[in-house]
């Protein structure tokens, strides 16, 4: 029970993103969409057809989502309604890139859409405010988000009795109890949709989840039985529709329903079924969430090495590690495994990256206390204010008792108000005093690795000094260069010798352009781990503090050859280092993709654009050596460029020298 319940966070971190319900005849859905968009329909049918493409998109394919979300708001112009809808999927895009600003998005939407009195405009209006709420979850915490789904989501749906809108938003309610741990609760709003889904949906999606999210909250209750009950419901849902991407989020409610059996064995296939379906979909936080679940199973079944080397997968894909807390987590397992391989050297330095991380969060956890009870206090005081204004009104038709009995219910608030700041003030030392006492903690256990830490110092200068014996030659020339400079200084004249001086310039430059060349001749990410990783590299590299470089990865295939591989890396290369230097941009988004033998590269930045022409020119070497990578690979490249910023499409042929 315990250990389903350190999983539970987890599952919610995709939970709350999946909320956009897709049909499970998904290939018709997206068909019928498409069509519409394409065939001769009215500007707001398109319009609308492009906004729920952009939806769909969103997580597996940004570039795609972005370009049906432009399309829909143009065809939209004309019709405030659709006009109104399209803020709302605006920040269904912006969701997991920017949560301020999807914010603002979900507010500019619940602002246009209160103009219009139908179904559609209250449901779009409750999922804007509860996504504003999920956006603002990170700030404020669960509760927030709660009041907004009983205050203002479900009402605005509710008079709608047996809609599959309402349903969908008793289903979503119940997640968020179910993470609170609130498992009764959670079953009561789910029995509530299941009431009107069940009657009135019986092939909706909508039953689906809320067949799922009830299969989930039983497992959290260890009762397998009932969950089991839940999940065949949703399995005989699901199984006409083999090829929709459904089917992962069915695979892993059977994982959770095994694990809560204790069968860690018959998960790991069921495991396995779920990747499948992820990697075809592009459902990276949803696979990643199968990889911790695998490892954990290997780990109870003591299969330690296979346990780590996908814990290490997962920390390295990113999509779980964003979240601290479960960052916290992997540290503190791998530093188990490692303990449990008798690798203690290593178990010490995910042991002391936990430690450090969690004192961070508990420092920012008692700030948020903190907060959370001066927002008490002021909104108290804030009351007490009104309560004596109001009292203020009346108070010359009071007579002389109840005066006094004015003053002993002021005595009282003020009492309270000030038991309130001895409580906040006892809170602050005691979780001072706990800091300081972790902080001693870690000071005497690195007082107790240092002798370890000494001789370990030790070896690593060995192999530092080996790695930079190819610097040799480097260091040779630039000897070369001090022995002329301190000869030229005795024996020559600087305005005579000119000559000499502009050599001895050159050898220097000679010098820094030998190491350069020798850092930059092979990547070594690129020889050890293959061209994913290798860009990825270099998107860090590039970013900065005011640039943010979102890299996608589509289906690159790890057995290109070697010149091929590094053929793309010198083009993405030169494409970031283009518009980190000359484009001016805060934003780029770079995304490669391998279809058979064609292979992908779109990117995409805000900079100040350029001006075409410039291949024309001398300055333009940079432009002319990506165009001849381009041609080397028998490739084709589109350049679009304006004072909003430079979009470029290059399709290479991987098979084509």
């Amino acid at each position: 029970m315990k250990r389903l319940l350190v999983l539970l966070s987890l599952f919610l971190s995709f939970t709350l993103q999946s909320q956009q319900i897709i049909p499970l005849n998904e290939k018709a859905y997206i068909d019928s969409l498409q069509n519409i968009t394409k065939g001769n329909h009215s500007d707001p049918s398109k319009a609308t057809a492009s906004f729920l493409l952009s939806n769909y998109y969103r997580n597996s394919d940004s570039v795609l989502s972005k370009k049906y979300l432009a399309k829909g708001k143009i065809l939209a112009q004309n019709n405030p309604f659709i006009s109104a809808k399209y803020y709302y999927y605006e920040g269904q895009y912006n969701l997991d890139r920017n949560k301020n600003k999807a914010a603002v998005s979900y507010q500019q939407a619940i602002q246009s859409l209160s103009k219009f009195k139908n179904e559609e405009s209250d449901f779009l209006q409750a999922l804007a405010w509860y996504s504003y709420g999920v956006s603002q979850k990170d700030k404020e915490g669960y509760i927030p988000l709660v009041k907004i789904m009983l205050e203002k989501s479900i009402p605005l749906v509710e008079k709608y009795k047996n809609s599959r809108n309402l349903g969908f938003l008793y289903t979503q309610l119940a997640v968020i109890l179910t993470y609170n741990a609130q498992f009764k609760k959670a079953e009561g709003y789910n029995n509530k949709a299941l009431e009107i889904l069940e009657k009135q949906y019986p092939n909706s999606a909508e039953l689906f989840f809320t067949y799922l999210n009830s299969a989930n909250n039983f497992c959290y209750q260890a009762n397998g039985d009932q969950a089991e009950k839940y999940l065949n419901k949703a399995e005989k849902l699901v199984r006409t529709y083999p090829e929709s991407s459904s089917n992962a989020f069915y695979y892993y409610s059977k994982t959770l329903l095994y694990i809560t059996r204790q069968k860690n064995e018959e998960a790991l296939p069921v495991i396995e079924k779920g990747i499948l379906y992820t990697r075809k979909y592009n459902q990276n936080l949803l696979a990643q969430m199968f990889y911790f679940n695998k490892f954990d199973i290997l780990k109870k079944l003591k299969r330690y090495k296979e346990a780590k080397t996908t814990l290490e997968d997962v920390l390295t894909e990113k999509s779980l590690a964003i979240d601290l807390n479960n960052r916290k987590t992997f540290y503190k397992q791998l530093s188990l495994l490692n303990e449990e391989l008798g690798d203690t050297k290593e178990a010490l330095l995910w042991e002391q990256r936990y430690s450090k991380l969690n004192d961070s969060l508990n420092t920012e956890n008692v700030k948020l206390e903190i907060n959370k009870l001066e927002t008490k206090f002021n909104t108290a005081e804030k009351e007490r204010r009104i309560a004596t204004l109001n009292a203020e009104k009346n108070q010359k038709d009071l007579e002389v008792n109840k005066k006094n009995s004015y003053l002993w219910g002021m005595g009282l608030v003020l009492l309270l108000a000030l038991s309130l700041l001895i409580f906040l003030f006892i809170i602050f030392r005691k979780n001072k005093k706990i800091n300081e006492q972790r902080i001693n903690d870690i000071k005497q256990k690195e007082e107790l690795s240092l002798t370890k830490a000494i001789l370990d110092g030790e070896e690593r200068e060995r192999e530092r000094i080996a790695r930079d014996l190819h610097d040799g030659l480097g260091g040779m020339l630039a000897g070369v260069k001090i022995n002329f400079s301190t000869w030229s200084s005795s024996h020559l004249n600087p305005e005579k010798d000119q000559e000499f001086y502009k050599i001895l310039g050159q050898l220097d430059s000679s010098v820094s352009e030998l190491r350069h060349v020798a850092r930059n001749l092979m990547p070594e990410s690129l020889l050890n781990f293959g061209l994913e990783t290798a860009i990825l590299d270099l998107c860090e590299f590039y970013r900065r503090k005011n640039l943010e470089i979102d890299f996608q990865a589509i289906d690159i295939d790890k057995a290109l050859p070697l010149n091929i591989q590094l053929n793309i890396y010198r083009i993405v290369q030169e494409l970031l280092a283009n518009a980190v230097k000359h484009a001016e941009a805060s934003s780029i988004l770079l995304q490669c993709s391998q279809s058979g033998e064609n292979f992908l590269i779109t990117i995409e930045d805000n900079g100040k654009g350029f001006d075409k022409n410039i291949e024309n020119t001398s300055k333009s070497m940079g432009l002319r050596n990506l165009k001849n990578r381009v041609n080397y690979l028998k490739g084709k490249m589109e350049i679009n460029s304006d004072d909003q910023g430079t979009a470029i499409n290059i399709e290479l042929n991987i098979h084509g020298e």
